[in-house]
């Protein structure tokens, strides 16, 4: 499956695993209203797909993503207010990827800004390049930020590192990223391309009851107090129960972890 539109290119990578490569390279994958539209639309285009697991996403051409288009952006902003209670539409596309049933990794390179960055946060997972350029320059043109700054704030790092990058204006590279915690891991830039597959490979391969049982886990328990987030975990372990049988080949997952943990494993019923 490789699907082409005029802003992304959806493509099949392996079984179990799709990517979604954003294609405007010459604006550094800058997000306005098509390209967003796109996405959202390839989201929904693999949602109801049982083969896939796991969606990646990428950026063509020398970046990830370097924000929000500032000309769309201004064209909103020059909109009359909207009511209340009447979610702004940088805000249904972020918590779109947050809350997408299927695991979801952001592959970074190049500059991930502002807008570009609260997208890499929604994602479950993020690789970065050493190199990647990871920042937040809205305070330089005058702005606090919108969206990024609570995506920011919600990833997770310390609040003096959400801080700095937030009122510094500067870029943090993908290893320093890596060491206060805003990315899951960075890797050599040469290397970002086959670490990235092979996790999602990885992943791709457990059972979709499974991964689907950890995504409503996460999704509903990080923001519960913990005695809440361990009765919805109770909750949904009685779900699993009743969708595959988690210990089926205890005897074959033992044996194939006696020299170690060993995650090329597979159960026989994975699909």
């Amino acid at each position: 499956m490789t699907k082409q539109g005029s802003n992304l290119v959806l493509e099949r990578i392996r079984d179990g695993v799709v990517r979604l490569n954003f294609d405007r390279p010459e604006k550094r994958n800058a997000l306005n209203h098509a390209l967003t539209g796109e996405i959202l639309d390839a989201l929904e285009t693999v949602r109801d797909d049982p083969e896939v697991r796991v969606v990646v996403t990428r950026g063509n051409g020398p970046a990830y993503c370097a924000g929000a288009d500032l000309h769309d952006l201004r064209k909103l902003h020059n909109e009359p207010p909207r009511d209340w209670d009447r979610s702004h539409p940088n805000m249904i596309f972020y918590e779109s990827f947050r809350n997408y049933p299927k695991v979801t990794i952001a592959q970074v390179h190049g500059y991930c800004l502002g807008g570009g960055m609260a997208l890499m946060t929604a994602h479950d997972i993020a690789i970065a390049a050493d190199t990647a350029k990871i920042g937040m320059p809205e305070i330089l043109r005058g702005s606090f930020g919108q969206m990024a700054l609570s995506s920011l704030h919600h990833a997770g790092i310390p609040a003096k590192k959400a801080a700095l990058m937030h009122l510094s204006g500067r870029n943090f590279s993908g290893a320093e990223a890596d060491r206060f915690g805003l990315v899951s891991a960075s890797v050599p830039e040469a290397e970002l391309e086959a670490v990235t597959l092979r996790l999602a490979g990885e992943i791709g391969s457990r059972h979709p009851a499974a991964l689907a049982c950890a995504k409503i886990a996460v999704q509903m328990g990080r923001d519960l107090p913990l005695p809440q987030a361990m009765r919805m975990d109770q909750l949904v372990a009685a779900r699993q129960q009743l969708m595959m049988d988690s210990f089926a080949d205890v005897e074959g997952y033992l044996r194939s972890q006696s020299g170690g943990t060993n995650t090329a494993y597979r159960r026989s019923d994975s699909g």
